[in-house]
């Protein structure tokens, strides 16, 4: 009883101290966003091709992909100006035309959804010309209203990559908000993982290369519960809390399985503990673990591990690059 309640109390230190990277608050996120994208119902009502269109809940990327492949482009194009909402959020949807389809919303946007705190995917680079993409997972706090941030870092991880590299900061879930049980449980994360493996189907979908993932902080808790149903070549966390797996092998992937840690990060003093459904399990960076270790002494914080001149950006372009 007396191990129990250690393990109990640890989780729930675990709660408090897996914290926001934006500022403490007192509240969690709530909801993450469901049902069906905007403008669905008039898409699916839409018989100007005289065919019916894909359903956007139930139909893969592959289906999608497919379906548009069979379309001239200027039918492709009437789509896009017709649905905007759909298409821009539809993975297996060409990239161009995606990015038509959001061009209000910036350059080379992938997806768009401003409902609640809202949902963005950008691109750095040429991602229809790429050799090598990465994607680029966010922790806690990160939103429409905070995605500048992730931004850079993507911006920052692609110009130490290189031209035939391209990096999709990928805010595409919702992710938790403050200090709350959204931190230390995995329930967003599960969302956030389905979102993910479905983003990625929609990349190979449309005959981009297997990406690599880049795991910040929480999103390293998406990263390894979409990794079984993922085609990542690479999976990178950093300042991770856990991965809801005890090690390598328990992730279930093929991919190469790469974490990092900086001694002056605060997700340090995080217990890596899972106990009734808190906390999120062993340290990526442990030995028993089985992850490659790199090397972040020189990261001077738990948001700096993409900051330029660090050792962590350095290798992460290299594997980003394809050079390790």
């Amino acid at each position: 009883m007396r191990r129990f309640k250690q393990a109990l109390t640890t989780a729930v230190l675990t709660a408090l101290l897996v914290g926001s990277t934006a500022g403490w608050a007192s509240e969690s996120t709530g909801s993450a966003l469901s049902g069906p994208l905007p403008g669905t119902a008039a898409w699916l009502a839409d018989e100007s091709l005289g065919k019916e269109l894909p359903d956007p809940t139930t139909a893969t990327p592959s289906e999608v992909a497919v379906f548009l492949a069979d379309l001239t482009d200027t039918q492709q194009r009437r789509l896009a100006q017709d649905h905007p909402t759909v298409v821009g959020n539809l993975d297996g949807v060409p990239v161009s035309l995606r990015y038509e389809a959001n061009a209000s919303a910036g350059e080379q946007v992938l997806a768009y959804d401003p409902r609640g705190r809202g949902l963005i995917v950008r691109v750095a680079g040429d991602l229809e010309n790429a050799t090598h993409v990465s994607v680029l997972v966010p922790g806690s706090d990160i939103d429409i209203s905070t995605f500048d941030r992730t931004a850079q870092s993507a911006a920052d991880l692609q110009e130490e990559a290189g031209d035939d590299t391209a990096v999709i900061a990928w805010a595409g879930y919702t992710t938790p908000s403050g200090i709350g049980p959204d931190l230390a449980t995995g329930r967003l994360a599960e969302t956030g993982a389905e979102r993910l493996t479905r983003f990625t189907e929609g990349l190979d979908a449309t005959g981009l290369p297997d990406p690599s993932l880049f795991c910040h902080s929480y999103g390293s808790v998406v990263c390894g519960l979409a990794a079984p149903d993922t085609d990542a070549s690479d999976i990178v966390v950093m300042g991770s809390p856990g991965m809801r797996a005890d090690d390598v092998t328990a992730l279930g992937t093929d991919a190469h399985v790469w974490a990092a840690k900086s001694p002056d990060d605060w997700i340090d003093r995080v217990p890596n503990v899972e106990v009734l459904g808190l906390g999120h399990g062993a340290d990526p960076t442990s030995p028993d673990f089985g992850a490659t270790v790199l090397p972040a002494d020189d990261v001077p914080a738990h948001d700096e591990y993409f900051t330029p001149g660090t050792s962590t950006l350095t290798v992460f372009a290299a594997i980003a690059g394809g050079d390790l």
